[in-house]
């Protein structure tokens, strides 16, 4: 039986939840998720967890936050002054902004608080800092 290895592309299925079982994401319901191994495409250890599995196998795998997607990090939390913003900006908590950096690149962020005279952005990841439990069903290897 052909197990799944590095440069095989592969279609998975998965439930991705938190260690108090709280449900994060999942394929199920939807198009199984596909990537090459080797590629960087997954985070490494999910990718990891699936090289070696057999069509049909089901493996069930932890993923502790710094092999994730990091450490939550308080350095990427930024308070802007309102006057330092745009006048016509109405920000909501939860409400994402892509910010362009000074080295040209873009990155995402989250409004996390709002007040008369500053808005709160998180550039962290939504999972960062958290450990992550998977069950991956391996469907198919090309």
């Amino acid at each position: 039986m052909k197990q799944a290895s590095k440069g095989d592309n592969v279609k998975v299925h998965y439930k991705g939840s938190f260690d108090d079982g709280t449900l994060f994401d999942s394929s199920h319901g939807y198009e199984p998720l596909e990537f090459s191994i080797g590629e960087g495409q997954v985070i490494p250890a999910f990718e990891d967890a699936v090289i070696g599995m057999n069509l049909g196998e089901t493996r069930s795998i932890r993923i502790t936050a710094d092999k994730a997607y990091g450490l939550y990090n308080e350095e990427l939390v930024v308070v802007f002054s309102r006057d330092k913003l745009p006048a016509d900006l109405q920000p909501e908590v939860g409400q994402a902004f892509r910010f362009q950096q000074c080295e040209g690149h873009s990155v995402e962020v989250k409004v996390t608080d709002v007040s008369e005279s500053t808005v709160t952005f998180d550039a962290n990841h939504p999972l960062a800092g958290k450990d992550l439990n998977f069950e991956i069903e391996l469907i198919e290897i090309t």
